[in-house]
């Protein structure tokens, strides 16, 4: 559970082999933090068939970059601009050839 304070720091209990853990993230704090969720957090939602059904009719609003950047209060620039630095590619190691077994019983010698 994650829970965000008055003062902008964030609550966050987490659950460890000795039972659940509660943890104050400071906004003050220098380093980054990393919020991750389990699979078991929520269970999915199916839509019923005639809410698919209503949707299909809904018309769908395009708004425009311009329009979303000054919505936001931002320049372009900001927008535009890369926040990321790559420092490195690389290919994976090429993977080992396969064997081939002439049986099922040989392989499992």
């Amino acid at each position: 559970k994650v829970t965000r304070e008055d003062d902008g720091s964030f609550i966050v209990d987490r659950e460890t082999d000795a039972g659940t853990e509660t943890i104050k993230l400071k906004p003050t704090t220098t380093a980054p933090a990393i919020i991750t969720c389990d699979l078991r957090l929520n269970t999915p939602r199916y839509p019923t068939m005639p809410n698919i059904m209503k949707a299909k009719k809904k018309p769908v609003e395009v708004i425009s970059l311009e329009d979303m950047v000054n919505e936001l209060g931002l320049s372009m620039e900001q927008i535009i601009s890369p926040r990321n630095e790559v420092v490195e590619v690389y290919e994976p190691p090429p993977r080992k050839e396969g064997e081939l077994v002439g049986c099922v019983e040989e392989l499992l010698e």
